[in-house]
């Protein structure tokens, strides 16, 4: 079957970065050819599991596809699998690609575009299938795995010593903040669906079934693959607030809650592999959830007070039931006898308090557990648990404190009557799940613009009518107001301002919140100031400085032990003055906030504003935690996790442990004296060749977006303006009515530029610095010592990776203007030439043996679905006369935007 020809020639993705390569496709022969042997290479290196795989679910999907569109659809899938797989090898050129997809009716071509959407989907999950084998066999090696806490446990250990050990991971904290930035193009169905798909794919798997067994989990797939063929790609709807808090509970329900305990013991055991589980936990609860879903208000009207509202009372449900069930489960496993296990005098006293006040239902429970009084204290707990998710007040627990006092009295107990496995234990899981999560699982921030602050006091000063935006200002005060006197003031305390210019911006908050709540009720609040700008950047130690001298701030950090945080903000950054000089100004704000905190006696965290693409600050994170400022990490690392990247990272047991034990492995590294002193010495020795890389870089960037009409061209360039109608997000893409690039937001650029293949966010004016920057052997050393410059150079590979020069040349010549083509496309080669010279590598990716294979492997593919969107714009921008075909066109378009997505794994 012809997709089984297909099936054997996709390659395996990284988890978080996937694209097209090969940017520079000339048509000389000798280039094309070592294309295409770079393609054959990588498909001789796929592993046998994921070649299965990949052949099982291809060959499923062609039965799909041949008995829903008989065989000539499957034939035409084909064709154009073949002819962009000769255009890869210089067979072809591929206007003869163009040629075959414009003679195609748009039915047809919306059925191959769905065709090789649905295939990436289904090879995606299969490269996460083999990821996760990958892992488990690098648990199985000799020795600690490679960024594992406890390798990096053992290093500081030996660099360090034991005492200053202790003092790290006592310190630490790994903040990730999910965010609802629309940037997953899946559908939840769709989602829903392939997760469904790679669970029965694992059951296929398993070596322990029988033949009836393989037969009915291969039926079920086949079932299911039909489904998911026949499951609308595009949303009908515009999601709402509330539906993405809902879509971010799924990470928490099958992954998150489970994982984190599992993470603290793995640092538990490192720190003492002998008493690990039978002695009191040495590892901290270092991770602490935090979420904008339902919070973030900054550009969002959807996001109400009662959205706000309802999202907290949505987590509040989801992390309750998750605490209940486990209790009930480790309370029914927990049959230790009182003959066997005395309990304490504190259990006595506990279990005699709650047959005092709930006779009826303590008597249940001994009825169910004779002479087992840990077991019937621990159900005890699970019953008021359940309460307090049901609001019944006689039984409910007033705070997750009171259930903490509850677990630590069991844990005390069995421990002193000799049961330390019991009280070390699963025990201590529920334990750590409690400290992480409370009973409002992640921290609910606000974030709202400083403009809407100073129109909102502006009014209220001035006394008279209030508009309804001032109305809802003062509204989501009290719902903060609210929510600290339902779940605890660390349920919603952090108030973030974008666009903060002055300390006035964050006295206005101050102001609001005491003007919104009767005197001396209004909510205790961290107002966290976010510098976005180049400009504000280098600004922020300024602002501070005036947040000093507000008494609230003063208050505040008298309560808190003067810890502060700020927000730095790397997507309008980025997209204000480019993607070098932005990775230097940040860098720059971070070394200034940290000398700032310590002459200043403050404890500061510096939070992340961080994106899923690389042109919004994206990439490895562990890498990027150990490329900060010296001193600006000091145990403590706050981060956002933003659309897709949250499922790629949570979406699996294994990956999210992955994902938080490199994170919190390279903040302890990063705080590490060795490291520190590392990055001052690079840092000195090569800021000024960075300073000219910056300043050459920015002067690049900004003369390209600065051209007359370079807005326009964007737009008729890329599908900008279409993108809106995926309905991704609750949130608009524009902060306002006007059509600037100023008004856009970070993720449609990003986002637009990757449909493109040009992924300009990424790597452009990268070229231009590094030959302002001279000589090459000094750029080579800073490559090899310093870890910022080395990672701002293998991110610009990376991206450069994922752009096609040839598909991004026919992109960009939509907008016939010749001049912003050539700029673009020359940055391009001397980016990709000067970043391959700095690193030595003979091509992209070269160092990264399983992404680049992947990259060769998906490249035609990708490629198809590119002349399909091409088609689509191509006939957009001449204009369609007729209504009907229009809406044909436009959702072809959008079809491919969701394959293009799929095949890149990487949106906004």
């Amino acid at each position: 079957m012809v997709w089984t020809t297909l099936a054997k020639v996709i390659g395996m993705a990284d988890s978080s970065v996937l694209s097209s390569h090969q940017p520079s496709r000339p048509a000389e022969g000798d280039a094309a050819g070592a294309v295409g042997a770079e393609r054959d290479s990588a498909r001789q290196q796929m592993p046998d599991p994921l070649r299965a795989d990949v052949r099982l679910l291809g060959a499923m999907l062609g039965t799909v596809l041949e008995q829903y569109g008989g065989p000539e659809l499957l034939e035409d899938v084909e064709r154009l699998r073949r002819a962009v797989i000769d255009v890869r090898g210089a067979r072809a050129d591929d206007a003869a690609v163009a040629e075959l997809v414009a003679a195609w009716p748009l039915e047809r071509a919306d059925e191959v575009a769905r065709a090789f959407t649905v295939y990436f989907h289904l090879t995606n999950l299969a490269e996460e299938h083999q990821r996760i084998r990958s892992l488990r066999r690098r648990d199985d090696s000799a020795g600690p795995p490679r960024e594992s806490l406890a390798d990096t446990v053992a290093r500081i250990r030996e660099g360090e010593g034991e005492e200053r050990l202790t003092e790290l991971v006592d310190s630490m904290e790994f903040r990730p903040v999910l965010t609802a930035h629309p940037t997953e193009a899946r559908r939840r169905a769709v989602a829903t669906a392939i997760q469904r798909i790679s669970l029965l794919l694992g059951e296929f798997n398993d070596p322990r079934n029988g033949s009836a067994e393989t037969s009915e989990i291969r039926r079920r797939m086949l079932e299911e693959i039909d489904l998911l063929w026949r499951t609308a790609q595009l949303r009908s709807t515009k999601l709402d607030p509330l539906d993405e808090v809902r879509t971010a509970m799924a990470a928490f329900d099958e992954t998150i809650f489970r994982v984190v305990p599992a993470i603290y013991r793995a640092l538990d055991t490192a720190l003492d592999p002998a008493g690990a589980g039978l002695r009191p936990a040495l590892a901290p609860a270092f991770v602490r959830y935090g979420s904008w879903i339902g919070g973030d208000r900054d550009g969002n009207p959807y996001v109400t007070h009662q959205v706000t509202r309802e999202a907290i009372s949505i987590q509040s449900e989801h992390v309750l039931r998750a605490l209940e069930n486990a209790a009930v489960r480790i309370g029914r496993s927990l049959t230790v006898a009182e003959e066997s296990t005395p309990p304490s005098a504190d259990v006595a006293g506990a279990l005699a308090a709650a047959q005092a006040a709930q006779p009826a239902l303590l008597a249940q429970l001994a009825a169910r557990s004779p002479q087992e009084p840990h077991r019937q204290l621990l159900l005890y707990a699970a019953e008021r648990i359940r309460a307090t998710r049901e609001r019944d007040a006689d039984l409910a627990y007033r705070g997750p404190e009171e259930l903490l006092a509850d677990l630590r009295t069991v844990q005390e107990s069995l421990a002193g009557a000799g049961a330390v496995r019991q009280a070390h234990g699963e025990l201590q899981h529920l334990i750590w799940q409690l400290e992480t999560f409370g009973f409002h699982l992640a921290e609910l921030e606000i974030r709202q613009h400083s403009a809407v602050h100073a129109r909102a006091l502006a009014e209220l000063r001035a006394g008279g009518d209030r508009s309804a935006e001032t109305e809802e200002v003062l509204a989501t005060l009290r719902v903060v107001a609210w929510i600290q006197d339902r779940f605890g003031v660390d349920a919603c305390r952090r108030y973030v301002v974008s666009f903060t210019r002055s300390a006035d911006d964050v006295a206005a908050v101050y102001e609001l919140a005491e003007r919104a709540m009767p005197a001396g009720k209004a909510p205790v609040l961290d107002v966290v100031p976010l510098f976005e700008t180049g400009e504000d950047l280098a600004a922020s130690p300024t602002v501070l400085d005036g947040m000093l001298a507000l008494s609230p701030v003063a208050h505040r950090l008298e309560s808190t032990g003067r810890r502060m945080e700020v927000m730095l903000g790397y997507s309008d950054s980025a997209k204000d003055v480019g993607p070098v000089s932005a990775t230097l100004r940040l860098y720059d704000a971070q070394a200034n906030l940290a000398a700032w905190a310590r002459r200043h006696g403050i404890t500061l965290t510096l939070f992340h504003g961080r994106g899923g693409a690389l042109g919004r600050g994206g990439g490895p994170a562990n890498r990027a935690v150990l490329a900060q400022a010296p001193g600006s990490v000091d145990g403590r690392f706050k981060v956002t996790e933003q659309g897709e990247v949250i499922f790629a990272r949570y979406g699996h047991g294994a990956i999210a442990r992955r994902h938080v034990e490199q994170v919190g492995s390279a903040v302890l590294l990063a705080s590490t004296r060795e490291v520190r002193e590392r990055a001052e010495r690079a840092a000195e020795r090569f800021r000024a060749l960075a300073d000219r890389i910056a300043e050459s870089a920015h002067r690049s960037y900004r003369e390209l977006i600065d051209t007359e009409g370079f807005a326009a061209w964007f737009a008729q360039v890329s599908p900008l303006e279409e993108i809106g109608e995926l309905r991704l997000g609750s949130r608009p893409a524009r902060r306002s009515a006007a059509r600037g690039l100023d008004d856009l937001r970070a993720i449609p650029w990003v986002f637009a530029w990757t449909q493109t293949r040009v992924n300009l966010p990424g790597w452009y004016g990268l070229g231009s610095g590094l030959a302002a920057g001279g000589d090459l052997e000094e750029l080579r050393a800073a490559y090899a010592e310093w870890p910022l410059f080395a990672s701002l150079l293998d991110n610009a590979e990376m991206s450069l990776a994922k752009t096609d020069r040839q598909i991004a040349a026919r992109y960009l010549a939509l907008g016939d203007r010749a001049d912003l083509t050539e700029r673009v496309l020359a940055e391009y080669d001397r980016t990709r030439e000067l970043v391959l010279r700095v690193t030595q590598h003979t091509r992209l990716l070269e160092n990264r043996t399983v992404l680049s294979r992947a990259v060769d492997l998906r490249n035609p593919y990708v490629d198809a679905l590119s002349h399909l969107q091409l088609r689509a714009l191509k006939a957009l921008r001449a204009g369609v006369a007729d209504d009907a075909e229009r809406v044909r066109v436009q959702k072809l378009l959008l079809l491919t935007v969701n394959g293009v997505a799929a095949g890149l794994q990487n949106t906004g």
